[in-house]
């Protein structure tokens, strides 16, 4: 890759470490210290969470920025980072963000809440474009295509920007955080389908979790370096399916995500001596559809023999997708699938594409012997099995998974809480 973004050259302030339980006095503390130091007096302050797809301890991390900024800036806006998730609904941000239903003002006085609204035209607005040269040189001559830069119009009119969320291996990106809550957090459709097309082309097995500055980073970090106003990060480490905090950054957004990826690559990755031929996945009900619940295959793909099987047990699962039907029609093939065949789906969301081929994984295709795959995902869900089938996927009546049993195979690795750890082989 040529002609990078120049990195910052100050470095973010840290507590903590992948060894650490940090105390929620200690949080206080180190983020009150923190925004003390920012010149926010009179400002207007955005402060960019994510939604319930992450473990993250936000009542905290919220009351303590709040706790360090009411008072100071004139305006404070809560925004939630969907991407394309569905919206939050009112009792689902209370409990997200850790008031009473229906009593914001008691617990966060002088602060507006909203959903990212990215079904909304209105909700963006253009900051540029990267030409298709630039996205040549920025994704490693991947892909040439030039993609206009929007985002949420909210960004541009508050004087200063805080991303507060927590970094994990990711499919996409390599590790999530950081400016990925811009884009694709808060962005306009274009840049999100063409980051991710660039990673479906890597294939997430690749790139998840790969630190430092990825071909999709790369994207990511030039899009933000559009943005006219202040922006810096909060940059969190948390124990997967838990509150529990191991480590901090602050500063900006690129510095403090580099240094909380450096903490998840020891906490977030378990390394296998040999391949396993199944693996269970047993998604939490914070993954509502397969769209989401689908990370519970990308963490284990590394660690699945040729041929094997990857499971996701996930009872409480009733759609494929709650916001992308397209799915339900193209359904789940591997990345030459679609590429050799180009002019058939070029038409469709690059994003939806991508998100395709990761749950399918690795696999060929050509016109002769069709499209062949290097394991088996089966989905053991509320899923129709006839839904399940026509997305290309294999079915299991989840009433007859016995996780017991599967606990007590030698072949077949358990993974509770799947989604955020990610597994490799040494």
């Amino acid at each position: 890759m040529t002609d990078t973004l120049p990195q910052p050259t100050e470095r973010a302030a840290t507590i903590g470490g992948a060894d650490v339980v940090l105390t929620e006095a200690e949080v206080r503390r180190f983020v009150a210290e923190q925004l003390a130091a920012v010149d926010l007096d009179g400002k207007s302050l955005l402060v960019l969470v994510p939604d319930g797809t992450r473990s993250c301890p936000l009542p905290l991390l919220l009351s303590a920025v709040h706790g360090a900024v009411h008072g100071r800036v004139r305006r404070l806006t809560v925004l939630v980072a969907l991407g394309t998730h569905a919206a939050m609904h009112p009792p689902e941000l209370a409990h997200h963000l850790g008031y009473p239903e229906g009593q914001l003002e008691s617990r966060y006085p002088g602060t507006t809440v909203l959903n990212h609204e990215w079904w909304d035209a209105d909700t963006f607005v253009k900051l540029g474009h990267i030409s298709a040269e630039r996205v040549g040189e920025l994704s490693g001559g991947l892909l040439h295509h030039g993609v206009d830069v929007s985002l949420n119009r909210a960004v541009v009119e508050h004087d200063v920007t805080l991303i507060v969320g927590p970094v994990f291996p990711h499919e996409v990106v390599g590790f999530s955080g950081g400016n990925k809550y811009f884009f694709p957090g808060v962005a306009g459709q274009d840049v999100i389908d063409l980051s991710h097309w660039v990673g479906a082309l890597i294939t997430s097995a690749q790139i998840i979790g790969t630190k430092g500055e990825t071909p999709v980073r790369a994207l990511i970090d030039e899009a933000a370096s559009m943005i006219p106003s202040q922006a810096l990060a909060l940059c969190v480490v948390v124990e997967s399916g838990t509150n529990t905090l191991h480590s901090a950054a602050f500063g900006e957004p690129r510095a403090a995500w580099a240094a909380a990826a450096d903490v998840s690559a020891q906490t977030h990755v378990r390394y296998l001596d040999a391949p396993v031929k199944r693996v269970l996945s047993i998604i939490p009900t914070k993954y509502e559809d397969i769209w989401t619940a689908a990370k519970g295959f990308y963490k284990v793909e590394p660690v699945v023999a040729d041929g094997g099987e990857v499971i996701l047990y996930a009872p409480h699962v009733k759609q494929i997708s709650a916001m992308h039907p397209e799915i339900d029609e193209i359904g789940y093939h591997c990345r030459d699938f679609f590429v050799k065949q180009w002019d058939k789906y070029a038409h469709l969301h690059w994003g939806v594409l991508a998100h395709s081929t990761h749950l399918r994984g690795a696999g060929t295709y050509d016109e002769v012997d069709g499209e062949r795959l290097r394991v088996t995902v089966t989905l053991a869900t509320s899923i129709p099995e006839s839904t399940v089938r026509k997305a290309n996927l294999d079915y299991r009546d989840p009433a007859e998974v016995d996780v017991a049993a599967y606990e007590a195979d030698p072949e077949t690795l358990v993974v509770p809480q799947a989604g955020e750890v990610l597994y490799r082989l040494r």
